[in-house]
């Protein structure tokens, strides 16, 4: 196997320690809640201490990418986050979790931006959807491996264990990582000049992308942070249940991120032009959104799951291609810092949405949550189409 797929490989693994380690939490959070006897709200607090870190993170570890160069900048993110996941296991209040929350945050979302960078650096157009589907679909399988893996853990051990045993898993892949990966050469005399980040705010393809990202990233954020806790709470789930069952809709995320980056590499080779077969990978999942309005009323767990699989699967393939269209448009020497900005929207969104959950829940209910989100992705998929047209030629 050539070199670069070993790479997207460690790209896939990477990912799936990322969530591994921020899903810790919310499987864990039943058990949580009730020892340190926290609210919804204060729950949606701790979370919100992630998210804000990570939204504000995503440019600066942009920034860091194109400075230090993939390799490294990787190495660090993924040593910072593994740390700042073991610490979780010291946390005896709401303020000292929220800190060690921060924390992760912190570190976590350069993985992405990282992961990007080394995207536009190996991989040609027509394999770069795919390779995207499958650092997307590593989110999924970290999402479907956490709640047995984390169950188990509770079960044996403590929930401070499974903090502890899921933040070590970092340092095996660090030594993989630093091993395999080394940055393509590139000839000084030809090396790009160093642009500005925010001069790339000048382009309607950014705000298009950031937009984008803003209204549709939220939803997955929600079954990232609060399924665990809406199955039991409001599903009647027990524990053992949620470890057995909650993977699922996870798993279908999985298959959809790499479906939805086959499909628009399908197109590519076909000889569609790269943003068509990008648009036409993305609305047909787009559309598929608005069957969140099922399952607030649904008659049975089944249906539930059944519904929440489908969203999750349409979720991640349309991700596999916004995400790609970063690559697509954009010279590589600015993937980085790019990609931090375009992901602002999506910490950003998801910060905003988890503050709104959090009220919501505690005051009305879960409906009205999915009402909301049946009808973010076709509002991104409209905002991108208006602002997001041909490749950007940077001003000089």
């Amino acid at each position: 196997m050539h070199l670069r797929w070993w790479i997207a490989i460690l790209l896939f693994l990477s990912t799936v320690i990322n969530y591994l380690d921020r899903q810790t939490l919310s499987i864990a959070a039943p058990v949580i809640t009730k020892e340190l006897g926290l609210s919804a709200v204060e729950y949606s607090y701790i979370l919100n201490a992630f998210l804000v870190a990570y939204t504000l993170m995503y440019i600066g570890s942009g920034i860091l990418v194109d400075r230090w160069g993939t390799r490294m900048a990787l190495a660090a993110f993924v040593a910072w986050w593994s740390v700042s996941n073991m610490l979780h296991a010291f946390a005896q209040s709401a303020m000292q979790l929220g800190f060690f929350r921060m924390l992760l945050g912190i570190g976590e979302p350069g993985n992405f931006m990282a992961a990007s960078r080394a995207i536009s650096e190996l991989y040609e157009p027509k394999e770069r959807a795919f390779v995207h589907g499958l650092v997307q679909a590593g989110a999924s399988v970290g999402a479907v491996i956490a709640p047995p893996v984390i169950y188990f853990l509770l079960q044996a051990y403590n929930w401070q264990t499974a903090f502890v045993v899921t933040g070590a898993t970092g340092f095996l892949w660090l030594a993989a990582w630093l091993w395999l990966y080394r940055t393509p050469p590139v000839d000084p005399a030809t090396a790009p000049a160093r642009v500005p980040w925010l001069s790339l705010l000048r382009y309607r393809q950014t705000w298009g992308l950031m937009l984008g990202r803003f209204f549709s990233d939220p939803v997955w954020w929600f079954y990232l942070f609060w399924l665990p806790k809406f199955l039991t709470e409001r599903r009647g789930f027990t524990m053992k249940e949620v470890g057995m069952l909650a993977w699922l809709p996870y798993l279908t995320g999985d298959i959809g991120a790499i479906v939805g980056g086959v499909l628009s590499g399908y197109l590519v080779k076909r000889g569609y032009e790269v943003s068509r077969a990008r648009s036409l990978g993305m609305w047909p999942f787009a559309l598929m959104m608005p069957l969140s309005l099922l399952i607030a009323n649904a008659p049975s767990n089944t249906v539930v799951l059944g519904v929440i699989c489908v969203v999750t699967f349409a979720h991640m393939a349309w991700k596999s291609n916004i995400m790609a269209i970063t690559n697509d448009i954009y010279p590589g020497h600015v993937v980085g810092s790019l990609s931090g900005i375009v992901a602002f929207g999506n910490g950003l969104g998801g910060t905003l949405f988890t503050w709104m959950t959090g009220h919501i829940v505690q005051h009305y209910s879960y409906d009205v949550i999915f009402v909301i989100m049946a009808f973010m992705h076709p509002v991104a998929y409209l905002i991108i189409r208006w602002l997001v047209r041909g490749p950007v030629k940077l001003a000089p």
